[in-house]
């Protein structure tokens, strides 16, 4: 099975940060410095399935061949149900940064103590949880009771 790629228009960053907590490989317009979105969009990464809301783009995107999705909630869980028949499946699998995209690894003792100090967490993180690390973040994460909160989310998708 081919891995699916997104990237995502500015309106779906919510959206964006979902994909990737869930493994999916997720670029963000947002994240790019460039002058004209839909011109980006249109001509660059187009190994990706584009996600929009924008439908001039969408019919644009579709013109030229490019792989597109048009999404036409506002609310996330339903951009989240939506993509739910194109075979996208949602949970928790925390191999991706939600910020920025970047592969996570577990951190070194240092990297932990350094982020740990940094944002006043407490030295007890190293104990309680398993830890993930972004990089290029210089971010961790664990299962704490934002998690919770993801998997309760994640659960009123199936309703």
């Amino acid at each position: 099975m081919v891995e699916m790629k997104f990237i995502c228009d500015r309106m779906l960053g919510k959206l964006a940060v979902w994909l990737r907590i869930s493994g999916y490989d997720t670029l963000y317009v947002g994240d790019f410095e460039t002058e004209n979105e839909d011109e980006f969009l249109l001509k660059n990464h187009t190994d990706r399935i584009l996600l929009t809301k924008d439908r001039t783009l969408f019919s644009k995107s579709k013109k030229v061949g490019r792989l597109v999705h048009l999404i036409t909630s506002n609310d996330v869980a339903d951009q989240m149900r939506e993509l739910l028949d194109i075979g996208v499946k949602f949970q928790i699998v925390m191999d991706r940064c939600s910020v920025c995209n970047e592969l996570l690894r577990k951190p070194s003792i240092e990297e932990a103590l350094a982020v740990i100090r940094e944002q006043n967490f407490g030295e007890d993180l190293l104990e309680k949880y398993e830890l993930w690390y972004c990089e290029k973040c210089k971010k961790l994460y664990w299962m704490g009771s934002h998690w919770v909160n993801m998997v309760r989310f994640l659960k009123k998708l199936e309703d």
